[in-house]
């Protein structure tokens, strides 16, 4: 049975497309069947694999909205293992037009259930805010995880999102675990080091061993359309986030064993 994830965080600029592209691409570079599902209307989780939201005819929009099945859109990607649900163009529209349909939060994980045996991971990314499409990424979810930079605001925000799950965790989806938050954007500083400090000390025991630096690779990877595995294997960026890929996949493991 796949997991699926999502990647949240209404604050912007905090590394979440950067973390579910790449984390994706790593999943999937391991020979893991992978799904990434580009829920933000901006379309950069695409882009950054190559497809351009405005060329793009089938959708996530399509799925959430018309009822279209996922295996019908998935497109394939330069990676063997690893297909992308892409955004379009249309779904800036989609916040209002949900609003009007039934079970509006649930259309996703309704389409998702189609596709359950075919992947392992289904990695989600969200946009920057705390509407209907991040609601349908969560209530779709098995766990969430939490980008967070390692700056001076760092902790803006992250106790909205932590209340949203629980809210989602308490109606639409009581499964929901909060996977973890990733601390990114990791600078050689000491306000970096004193940020990550103090965010393990207050989250004890819900932080990823694994922290993203600030590597300029990783933006230019996605300038050139490909994750950071097929445009720079050897910088840092890239190194961090298969670490995070095998993390992922061993708390997974790990969740498996402990089940009945």
């Amino acid at each position: 049975m796949g997991r699926t994830v999502t990647i949240a965080n209404q604050k912007g600029g905090v590394g979440k497309t950067t973390t579910a592209v790449n984390l994706a691409a790593s999943l999937a570079a391991g020979e893991h069947r992978t799904l990434l599902v580009d829920l933000d209307p901006q379309g950069n989780a695409g882009s950054a694999l190559g497809v351009a939201r405005d060329e793009v005819e089938g959708s996530v929009y399509e799925v959430l909205l018309d009822g279209r099945a996922v295996k019908e859109v998935a497109r394939r990607t330069e990676l063997r293992f690893l297909d992308l649900l892409p955004s379009s163009r249309h779904l800036v529209g989609a916040e209002l037009e949900l609003a009007g349909t039934e079970r509006r939060e649930a259309r996703l994980r309704e389409a998702l259930a189609a596709v359950a045996g075919h992947y392992e991971h289904v990695i989600i990314d969200c946009p920057p805010s705390l509407g209907l499409l991040t609601l349908n990424g969560l209530v779709a979810a098995d766990g969430v995880i939490v980008p967070l930079q390692c700056e001076y605001f760092a902790l803006e925000g992250l106790a909205d999102i932590l209340r949203t799950v629980e809210l989602v965790k308490g109606g639409m989806n009581p499964s929901l675990e909060v996977d973890g938050i990733l601390l990114t954007m990791f600078g050689q500083n000491n306000l970096a080091s004193q940020v990550a400090e103090d965010i393990r000390r207050h989250f004890t025991g819900r932080v990823f061993d694994t922290v993203i630096p600030r590597n300029v690779r990783l933006s230019e990877s996605q300038s050139h359309g490909k994750p950071i595995l097929l445009y720079d294997v050897a910088s840092k960026g890239c190194q961090s986030y298969l670490a995070f890929a095998r993390e992922v996949s061993r708390r997974e493991a790990s969740r498996e064993r402990k089940l009945p």
